[in-house]
């Protein structure tokens, strides 16, 4: 074993009990040594690192932390371990497992923990399902000790989550600082987003904002409520949609026990100003576990645990009440899909209060607003008002027959009318999409529809570069499905291949239809699309009508050019640019 490597294979029998399966089996195995521990088996891996379980020189279980080959090379990621020691060297408590030794600057850099030896809260839920109301308090009281550990060093976890929560003999203990770091580290305030848990990101990690310990605060909320409904409380799917959930507090509290919805929507509040603080929250959790509804307490306005509020020994300072109020039990929102669990409508009759979470709305009277929620009398700031909406899959659909017809009959103008579409509702996307943005930051204002008017020629001119740079993969899908088609129409009836006859085109234009609404860029085509339909054709019976219209139009199009064989007009190409 040189200097510069110390990592050997040794041939041992790895005690029974230590390792996973096959562990206990007294069969030799040959595992890693790591300076002076010996590695026993994987119990753990995330971007950063594999972690281990290992035993010390006294033969102890120890955790050890590892970075991986590919990340070992990079400085800065050996100096975000060497903050990670620095942080965990402070914290001696027993809800945190502290670090025991490191080594960041070896061949493979690591850190040795305290070993916790029980599943993780994730695993916990997912075999045995939701927390009974005594168990949720008990997990509650046992994370928060936790944090307050954490925060009285002056550092900030930024990852409390369900995966990140131990529980030896029942109690809760925090592991992986992989992204933690001290308060005043203002360099590293943004740096760890792309490792944390999309889900359990707090909403002001995810926008750049300032963090304070309010931020795990959050985080300790969306993991009880994790524990009690048995679901991510942002549901799943693809990172940015989840982001969107957290920033607009779209919480889905499907399975959660009504009496606890309104403290848990509350407590994970986009604003943390709105939301109540730690103390009232484990207040309201005792008064659940003995068989009560859990009171919605009012919001603290302030950073729950900063040491500035504390003062200096012997120093008094003036506290502010916090009231608590009743609320009834909230109805369960509807599934609509991603925002499922959003707190709006809530019960008719319950004043909108911050209590009720930062994006609450009333409900308004039939025919108060437009579809698209975009009426003076909706509280705001709040989530997306499109969340929730009709998506109007029917008329899209019935849009997309008369398209077809088009491309079968007229491809060039096809062609043309869908670029124009995929402009106008990309264009409308993101014109609304800054009017939510203007409203977050700023609340409503009376200039935002003159805002929005003055900004329409740059979201006209975004819609477009976007358009330009989308077309380009569903045109090469449309042209090899062209073609595809031909070769099988040929195979199948014999003859020549006839690549831009009306049949490859209907293949062609639907393949290509597919590929740009579902493609890369297509959410906001999506959007955009629902928008523009929602805005332009009203339900009921004008939908009916127009749905019936665009069809029938769809078919006597593709009827026509499929009796001819050819299509009815090239332009703006002189004839058919394939060939046929």
């Amino acid at each position: 074993m040189t200097t510069d490597d110390r990592t050997e294979q040794v041939t041992t029998v790895v005690p029974s009990g230590a390792g996973s399966s096959g562990a206990g089996s007294g069969e030799p195995r040959r595992p890693q040594r790591l300076g002076s521990y010996r590695l026993v088996e994987q119990i753990g891996e995330g971007g950063m690192g594999v972690v281990h379980l290992a035993l010390d020189p006294r033969g102890r279980a120890v955790a050890i932390k590892v970075l991986r080959t590919h990340v070992a090379d990079d400085p800065d990621a050996r100096a975000r371990l060497g903050r990670e020691v620095e942080t965990l060297s402070l914290i001696r408590d027993d809800r945190v497992a502290g670090v025991l030794d490191a080594d960041v600057m070896g061949p493979r850099p690591y850190i040795v923990t305290r070993y916790v030896a029980g599943p993780s809260l994730e695993e916990v839920v997912a075999e045995r399902g939701p927390f009974e109301p005594a168990a949720l308090l008990r997990l509650a009281r046992g994370i928060a000790e936790g944090i307050r550990a954490i925060h009285a060093c002056g550092v900030v976890h930024r990852d409390i989550k369900p995966g990140n929560v131990l529980l030896e003999e029942g109690e809760p203990v925090l592991i992986d600082f992989g992204i933690a770091h001290l308060q005043d580290d203002v360099r590293h305030t943004v740096g760890g987003l792309v490792m944390g848990t999309p889900g359990y990101l707090s909403p002001e990690l995810v926008e750049g904002a300032e963090i304070t310990d309010a931020t795990d605060w959050w985080g300790w909320a969306a993991t009880i409520t994790y524990a009690a409904s048995g679901r991510p409380p942002f549901g799943r799917g693809r990172m940015a949609a989840v982001l969107s959930r957290v920033r607009a507090g779209e919480v889905d509290l499907t399975g959660v026990d009504p009496r606890l919805v309104p403290l848990l929507r509350a407590a994970l509040a986009p604003d943390p100003g709105a939301r109540p603080h730690a103390d009232d929250v484990l207040g309201a959790l005792e008064q659940f576990a003995n068989g009560h509804a859990a009171t919605v307490p009012e919001p603290s306005g302030q950073v729950w645990d900063d040491p500035a509020q504390h003062g200096p020994p012997g120093s008094t300072r003036v506290l502010t009440p916090r009231g608590t109020a009743v609320l009834p039990a909230v109805p369960e929102a509807p599934d609509v899909g991603a925002g499922a669990g959003s707190p709006w409508p809530p019960p008719t009759g319950v004043p909108v209060t911050p209590d009720a979470g930062w994006a609450a709305y009333r409900e308004p009277a039939q025919g108060d607003h437009d579809e698209d929620g975009w009426d003076e009398q909706q509280v705001a700031p709040g989530p997306d008002p499109r969340v929730g909406l009709a998506r109007r899959t029917g008329s899209l659909l019935a849009l997309a027959a008369a398209w077809l017809g088009l491309a079968a009959a007229m491809p060039g103008i096809a062609l043309f009318v869908l670029a124009g579409w995929s402009v106008l509702g990309r264009a409308v996307d993101r014109s609304m999409t800054g009017l939510v943005r203007r409203r977050y930051d700023r609340g409503r204002r009376r200039s935002d529809v003159p805002w929005a008017l003055a900004a329409s020629p740059y979201h006209l001119v975004g819609g477009a570069l976007a358009t330009v740079l989308s077309l380009v993969l569903p045109a090469g899908v449309t042209v090899a499905a062209i073609f595809a088609s031909s070769l099988v129409a040929a195979a199948v009836r014999g003859g020549e291949l006839a690549p831009g006859s009306p049949v490859t085109l209907l293949a062609g234009g639907a393949a290509g239809l597919l590929m740009l609404w579902w493609g890369p860029g297509g959410t906001s085509l999506r959007r955009g699309s629902r928008s523009v339909v929602r805005r332009v054709v009203p339900r009921g019976l004008p939908t009916q009508v127009v749905g019936f219209a665009c069809v029938a139009a769809g078919l006597i199009l593709a009827a026509v050019a499929l009796s001819r064989g050819v299509s009815l007009d090239w332009r703006p190409w002189s004839g058919n640019p394939f060939g046929g």
